[in-house]
């Protein structure tokens, strides 16, 4: 597959894409996608683990998905060499046809949508705590109301994170993309730490359950999973943007990357859940006492670093949105004045609309599982759906030997059903639950 290039017999000749200034390094593709994957989703592990039934079957289920995902991250580099194309969107729409590109623009606003109401519900969660603990020294009494999230939050929303979503460009959040990854390898490190040292205040279950409760708690372990692991989206971007473009280094990037992801991942699941077992909460840092001075640190590091991110992931969805807004203005739905979708009477409200809705969204979602539940569901689209059809379609495209050919369909068709799989699961699991 290597061989084969961009233009391919049955595809339209391609540019090459604009956005491949081939400047990324490797290891600086390694620490782009670990930074993509290493997020919010880091804090429901040990919540995952106990919901699996112990250790055995969710570190089964991780390994069985790492698989996919890998898959996932390969055949999206195949398939943006194959379309000539710089974006997922791009790379699906030229692929498998417009339809499915629409499809593809959907599933990618409303899941980009979703993550961010798990980042807002998320820095909700830590500022609470920290109030707790600011005040803690105090007679015990009920909190004062401006410390409850119903008013930090939309604070915090109006004066921090809505001046950092404005800008047309976010370049410099460049600068700040470091701090996921910090604040991942702390958090791992200070759970493990704390499980060995158990600092004094910190009550935690003595034998915890070690076998799952039925084969469904085991397969709701996926959609967490995915959410822990989800970096596709910007896998087709960073392929683009890599100097050295061959199919067996990308290959080689994705494997590092994810084995990284997976190491920190499962060092904070198992030792979250065999310090707090079935009584782990949701976010794992809401299971450790408010006053503890390294955990504080970790929560300060959390919320700052996903409120440097959230700007980041405004910034996909609302390009979704003002692609949708230029088609529009270009078949003469909205006014010639606002043709420009970058402008600022455009840009702004699209901010505000994405930033209220948001956090709208986490003020009333009763639990950050519910949130992660259903963006692993939508996040299935993205790792094994998409990926899965493109492959399928490239095979049609590309001079490839029969029995190579057969196999790699039946992997893409495998893939499609897999991820067909998890939404429905998921998707009827957050239902459930909700009603």
């Amino acid at each position: 597959m290597e061989g084969q290039t961009p233009g391919s017999r049955s595809l339209p000749e391609k540019p090459h894409p604009a956005t491949a200034t081939a400047t990324l390094s490797s290891m600086g593709a390694v620490f782009i996608l670990m930074k993509s994957a290493l997020g919010a989703g880091l804090l429901n592990f040990p919540w995952a683990f106990s919901k699996a039934g112990g250790v055995v079957p969710a570190f089964l289920v991780e390994l069985v998905s790492l698989v996919f995902l890998i898959s996932g991250l390969v055949i999206l580099g195949y398939a943006a060499a194959v379309s000539g194309q710089a974006t997922y969107q791009g790379v699906v729409r030229g692929l498998c046809g417009p339809a499915i590109g629409k499809l593809c623009e959907a599933c990618f606003l409303v899941n980009l949508l979703m993550i961010s109401v798990a980042f807002l519900r998320v820095i909700g969660d830590q500022l609470e705590k920290l109030c707790d603990s600011l005040l803690s020294g105090t007679p015990p009494a009920p909190q004062p109301w401006y410390t409850e999230q119903r008013f930090t939050l939309p604070l915090l929303s109006a004066l921090v994170i809505l001046p950092l979503s404005a800008p047309r460009e976010i370049a410099f959040q460049k600068y700040t993309s470091i701090l996921g990854t910090v604040a991942a390898c702390y958090l791992a490190l200070v759970i493990t730490v704390q499980y060995y040292l158990w600092p004094q205040g910190l009550v935690r279950e003595s034998r915890p359950s070690l076998s799952p409760a039925s084969w469904t708690s085991v397969f709701s372990v996926f959609p967490t999973i995915c959410f822990g692991f989800q970096c596709h989206e910007a896998a087709v971007s960073i392929y683009c943007s890599m100097r050295k473009r061959s199919l067996s280094h990308w290959a080689l990037v994705s494997v590092l990357s994810l084995l990284a992801c997976c190491l920190i991942y499962s060092l904070t699941g198992v030792y979250g859940f065999l310090t707090f077992g079935t009584e782990v909460s949701a976010d794992i840092l809401m299971s450790y006492p408010g006053n503890d001075m390294v955990i504080i640190v970790a929560r300060v590091l959390f919320a700052v670093s996903i409120v440097t991110v959230y700007p980041i992931v405004l910034f996909l969805g609302r390009s979704v949105m003002q692609d949708f807004w230029r088609r529009s203005c270009l078949g003469g739905w909205g006014p010639s004045a606002l043709a420009d979708p970058s402008g600022l009477w455009v840009r702004m409200p699209l901010t505000v609309l994405w930033v209220t809705m948001t956090l709208a969204m986490a003020l009333f979602m009763p639990d950050l599982s519910e949130i992660v539940s259903i963006i692993g569901g939508i996040s299935s689209f993205f790792i094994f759906i998409f990926p899965g059809l493109c492959l399928i379609c490239a095979m049609g495209v590309e001079p490839i030997g029969p029995r190579v050919k057969c196999c790699l369909e039946v992997w893409g068709v495998v893939s499609v059903l897999v991820g067909t799989f998890i939404f429905g699961q998921s998707t009827v699991a957050a239902v459930w639950e909700m009603f």
